[in-house]
């Protein structure tokens, strides 16, 4: 069973949708920021409004795959199962920096120790390596949804967690199998699965599972995928 996590708040969400995000253009280069909300309104998504996104898969060093329920005040597919955590680079200083994706990464780092709660002390930029980057669109309901060039952060570690209840409804490790139960459990229409696990899992992870112990071969910093 997944663990749950507590009662969530909406205020939070609210808040968040003021925090100002990097709007790009399909080549991934920078071109100005709009707020989170805006990002993620169907009617501007459907003008052609991009931004930078992030997503991070969190194994531990059983090789399990930590999965979340996103909480139900989420404004995009509030409820869903989805990868371990994922947000969007914030449009400051820190977050701006390309070079080795390290303004992605700190964005990354921001958000395992706020919605995770995993300790500072326990993780560093270090431990998180970028993958490769996946653009993706897809509508949640008919005023919500996502448009975004994901960079896809990889974390293998054994780390303790603490999710924010008002981010995380619940959040369990993974094997393997597990999540191809999930899958089809979502394919089934048993389970509701955001759009970017189910490609993530399957384009991705399912291919490095096996080579966790050296993901090196798999990187690939200058592709996007899905354009």
């Amino acid at each position: 069973m997944f663990q749950a996590s507590k009662t969530h708040l909406d205020e939070l969400q609210t808040k968040r949708l003021e925090e100002m995000c990097i709007v790009i253009d399909k080549q991934d280069q920078i071109i100005g920021a709009d707020t989170k909300k805006n990002c993620h309104l169907m009617e501007n998504i459907d003008k052609g409004l991009l931004h930078r996104g992030f997503s991070v898969v969190l194994f531990n060093t059983q090789n399990q795959l930590l999965v979340q329920q996103r909480a139900d005040a989420k404004y995009t597919f509030p409820g869903h199962f989805t990868d371990s955590c994922s947000s969007h680079p914030l449009y400051v200083p820190d977050e701006l920096e390309e070079e080795d994706a390290v303004g992605v990464r700190r964005a990354a780092l921001r958000r395992l120790q706020v919605e995770l709660g995993v300790p500072q002390d326990q993780i560093s930029i270090k431990d998180i390596i970028f993958m490769v980057r996946k653009y993706h669109k897809c509508q949640s309901d008919a005023v919500w949804g996502e448009h975004e060039i994901g960079y896809l952060l990889l974390v293998r570690k054994d780390l303790m967690l603490n999710p924010d209840s008002r981010e995380v409804r619940s959040y369990r490790y993974m094997s393997r199998e597990e999540v191809q139960e999930l899958l089809d459990r979502g394919a089934r229409g048993e389970e509701k699965i955001t759009p970017w696990l189910r490609s993530i899992v399957e384009d991705f992870l399912f291919p490095l599972w096996p080579h966790l112990e050296d993901v090196s071969p798999f990187v690939e910093p200058d592709k996007i995928y899905g354009l």
